[in-house]
């Protein structure tokens, strides 16, 4: 049997709703895919602290493939909490919220404070 909160009333109310509002698979809808979402994710695990009955702007409708791409790399208990989805949209930016390009967020491995910004000297482009 599903582990709490899954199980209860509430939580199926609230997945049905989640999907009835966003059909579609966030991540895949980014990639410029259109697949139907199966899933209801939190976005901030309830293991790590997450609340069990977030606001729709705390969940994501993910397909099946996404959601497990997103446990994998920050839920689970093998987790490499790197990105949380691969890939980048048709403007080449990355699909990923949690990605510095975004703003970064606190559970994020690109976040700024673990990488110090310093001064290379190597450019791309030259001016000569």
């Amino acid at each position: 049997m599903a582990r709490w909160p899954y199980n209860t009333s509430a939580w199926k109310r609230l997945r049905l709703a989640k999907l009835a509002h966003d059909p579609l698979c966030y991540a895949c809808t980014l990639r410029g895919l259109t697949v139907e979402a199966v899933a209801v994710d939190h976005m901030h695990a309830i293991a790590k602290g997450g609340d069990p009955f977030p606001d729709f702007d705390r969940l994501m409708s993910l397909c099946e493939r996404c959601h497990n791409e997103k446990t994998a790399a920050m839920d689970g208990p093998n987790a490499r909490n790197g990105r949380r989805f691969k890939g980048f949209d048709a403007s080449g930016n990355p699909i990923d919220p949690g990605d510095d390009w975004h703003g970064g967020t606190l559970d994020h491995e690109n976040r700024a404070d673990r990488r110090p910004m310093v001064p290379t000297q190597k450019y791309l482009v030259s001016d000569t």
